[in-house]
């Protein structure tokens, strides 16, 4: 199986510290080798950095690693493949446009019969499951909202219900993103933490690195981190039950 982060913030943050573990996840402390990539939005736009190599031995990921890029949602994900072949055009996040707005998602799990999953707008680059599912998603989203509605809202949640339907093909644990809602569905495996005021020190599980988000933020902010596993050993990181969802804005929370 992959392993998933995503971070919503209500303040440009960077999201080092969370990245710098996993990345140890993906072949080091994890067998996760099977590429690596990770989508950061600034405004309507978004920028992308994928390798198919171990994210722990990249030269690309150490360069993100180093380079603190600042951003208030971004999804990251490493494989470990199962279907489609270890290439650029199957590594996550995958990205279309929808209304004008990029939207982003990345997949853990694995899907069976789905061969009836047979989007008209929009077709996969790759051969995984996972990008044929994302087409499909936003086909069905094109489908009922042919115009981009006032109440994204009202997107994010049908998202959700879509999740649940491919939930019954496998295991379907999705980050998905406009820049400005982040949604986080669980099948099997989903954990969060909403970090605020007063902050505290954490420790990485996969390296050997500690912050002091005290020292790091200001009184005002709020950053809620999305992983398959929890990444911090001293933190209380929230479990997600199967078939359940939550979609964050700014940080918070909003369903």
């Amino acid at each position: 199986m992959c392993e998933l982060l995503g971070m919503s913030a209500n303040v440009p943050t960077d999201i080092c510290f969370s990245f710098s573990g996993l990345l140890e996840r993906g072949g080091n402390t994890g067998p996760h080798r099977d590429g690596w990539g990770i989508t950061f939005y600034e405004g309507k736009g978004c920028r992308t950095f994928k390798d198919p190599e171990p994210s722990c031995q990249s030269e690309i990921a150490k360069l993100v690693k180093a380079y603190p890029i600042k951003s208030v949602s971004v999804i990251s994900h490493i494989r470990q493949g199962n279907r489609g072949r270890v290439c650029l055009e199957n590594t996550h996040p995958f990205t279309r446009e929808l209304w004008g707005r990029e939207i982003t998602y990345a997949h853990n799990g694995q899907l069976s019969n789905y061969q009836d999953l047979a989007p008209k707008w929009y077709r996969p680059v790759g051969n995984t499951d996972s990008e044929l599912a994302f087409c499909w998603i936003l086909d069905k989203i094109r489908q009922k909202y042919p115009e981009r509605p006032t109440n994204m809202l009202s997107v994010f949640r049908y998202a959700a219900k879509l999740a649940n339907t491919l939930r019954e093909k496998g295991v379907f644990n999705m980050l998905f993103t406009d820049g400005v809602y982040v949604l986080a569905y669980c099948s099997n495996n989903l954990h969060w933490i909403t970090r605020r005021a007063p902050f505290g020190k954490a420790t990485l599980i996969d390296a050997d690195m500690v912050v002091d988000f005290q020292q790091e933020t200001t009184p005002n902010d709020v950053v809620t981190v999305v992983a398959t596993r929890p990444l911090t050993n001293d933190e209380a990181w929230q479990q997600m039950a199967p078939g359940e969802f939550a979609i964050f804005k700014l940080g918070e929370k909003v369903a």
